[in-house]
């Protein structure tokens, strides 16, 4: 089934950024295009953005068109993403996932994103 692993959470306060990270093993990442998804209190589960297997074509929500910027690195089975000019509006667990508009693995633990001053 394979695993999903993301880090590079934590505070920061408001226009700052973050570089998220997920690393995958179990199955053939280069196979597959990626998502980031997030959570925020009480609400639920949201598309961020998604990458092709080549990360040549990426999708973004309306709400981070702009700001943030989806990548991935084929070699390590990993893929990021960058956070620009954050809002407190950002706040949410951050979760990576296999596909394109839905997730096709069991959820990882996530990590954490706070934007406060």
């Amino acid at each position: 089934q394979g695993e999903l692993v993301a880090s590079g959470g934590g505070l920061v306060q408001p226009g700052g950024s973050l570089r998220l990270s997920c690393r995958a093993s179990g199955f053939t990442f280069s196979n597959y295009p990626m998502n980031w998804f997030r959570q925020a209190p009480g609400k639920e589960r949201e598309l961020v953005a998604y990458v092709d297997r080549t990360d040549d074509i990426t999708y973004y929500s309306d709400a981070v068109k702009g700001r943030f910027a989806i990548s991935r690195n084929n070699a390590e089975s990993t893929v990021y993403l960058q956070m620009n000019s954050l809002q407190p509006e950002d706040t949410a667990v951050y979760y990576c996932n296999r596909g394109w508009t839905v997730p096709t693995m069991s959820w990882g633990q996530g990590t954490q994103v706070t934007v406060s001053s």
